[in-house]
């Protein structure tokens, strides 16, 4: 029998965690729709992804970057595995292809494919066949979860989508009608938050652990080396300082790398605090405050209720083009989903240590205003919708592929 053959492509260490929570839901669905037919993953991706069985031909999430700077000192390295993979698709021949996150390179990558996939259909057919009903039956599925954040920049690529793919996973709610009023040919299918199955109700509840009464400070500085080497140097000094009013500092890190590039800037602060490597859900159970990057981990301290400092800091021509180009008013997506402040963000000059402390200490010290952003943040979390994001984004997948 045939097998089913998905190809997956994610590039950051999120993606990878997405893409093997619907690798697993995936199998599982096609398992009941095509029963006994075997089903054959890979792609590019990371560890996560690979421990769900995904057959990686390059690991990603090791060249993690983010910044115009930092893209083009890497062009040709990126330029070797997006060829690298075209050839790996051609050689395959995937029933359907899904980009996970990692807009910029998954967006080329679905309008380079679909070209080269247009004479496939017809090396499929059967000579004795229709050659139009075999066209329809192996076309290419090409799937988009999680949008790129078009609606805050460069909307023009949402065009790319709508022309190129057959289906976008959305996980935020305002993404489908945003899509309607601009490209209603798109079909955009909102699944919900994959971060509502990660964190359970009991985990994000539970008390601190006895005997630690000190109120407790996360830094979560990013999970990419240039995320590491533009927010600690801000993060640590004011860290200093709440350590000096008698608050306990954690750090959490996604890898033993960023453990290794952090421990010198630690040693030159003169802070002593304890470095985590893994384990986010444990520790924002038990934090009272995070000074996070803008990134996705802003959802994930809101799942847990917990009161963020958000910064974010790149290269002087990387912001330069961006604050020509991003129309939204905010950064971290806790405050774009609530259209107002929730988390105070310093975004460049503005993320000074001066500035992170003293945002810090007044969410520490109100607690007036930390029961406010815990309400606006339970709010927020009840409109990503219910348990069950992975198994709808698999179930929809699913549905292109033909009986």
């Amino acid at each position: 029998m045939t097998p089913l053959k998905i190809m997956l492509i994610a590039g950051e260490p999120s993606g990878d965690q997405l893409a093997a929570e619907l690798v697993v839901a995936l199998r599982a669905e096609l398992e009941r729709r095509f029963p006994g037919r075997p089903v054959e993953f890979f792609g590019a991706g990371g560890p996560k992804m690979a421990a769900a069985g995904v057959g990686l031909a390059i690991d990603l999430t090791e060249h993690s970057v983010i910044g115009l700077i930092e893209v083009l000192k890497n062009y040709f390295k990126f330029r070797r595995f997006f060829h690298q993979l075209l050839d790996l698709a051609e050689e395959r021949r995937p029933d359907m292809v899904i980009g996970i996150d990692y807009g910029g390179f998954n967006l080329r990558f679905a309008r380079a494919l679909r070209e080269r996939s247009r004479r496939w259909a017809e090396s499929r057919c059967d000579s004795a066949g229709s050659r139009s009903a075999a066209a329809a039956t192996n076309r290419l599925r090409l799937v988009q979860y999680v949008s790129p954040q078009v609606w805050a920049s460069r909307a023009g690529r949402a065009r790319t989508i709508a022309e190129t793919h057959d289906l976008l996973l959305s996980i935020f709610p305002f993404e489908k009608d945003w899509y309607a009023a601009r490209h209603p040919s798109l079909k955009v299918q909102f699944v919900g938050h994959p971060a509502v199955d990660r964190f359970k109700k009991d985990e994000t509840g539970r008390p601190k652990a006895e005997g630690n009464q000190k109120q407790r400070v996360l830094l979560l500085p990013g999970s990419r080396t240039s995320e590491l080497k533009r927010h600690l140097p801000v993060m640590l000094p004011a860290a200093v300082r709440l350590a000096k009013e008698g608050f306990e500092l954690a750090m959490v890190l996604p890898s033993e790398g960023l453990q290794a590039m952090a421990k010198p800037m630690l040693a030159a602060s003169g802070l002593a605090l304890e470095v985590r490597i893994g384990g986010l859900a444990e520790e924002l159970g038990q934090a009272d405050l995070a000074i996070a990057s803008t990134g996705t981990v802003t959802m994930e301290c809101a799942f847990f209720g917990l009161p963020t400092v958000a910064l974010y800091k790149t290269s002087w021509s990387t912001y330069q083009i961006g604050k020509r180009i991003v129309t939204v008013k905010y950064l971290a997506m806790p405050n774009i989903l609530a259209d107002e402040v929730v988390f105070p963000e310093f975004v460049q000059d503005d993320a000074t240590p001066e500035n992170i402390a003293e945002a810090a200490l007044e969410l520490l010290r109100n607690d007036r205003r930390r029961a406010a952003v815990k309400e606006s943040l339970a709010q927020i979390i009840q409109s990503l919708g219910e348990p069950g994001a992975a198994r709808r984004a698999a179930e929809a997948a699913a549905d292109l592929l033909p009986a």
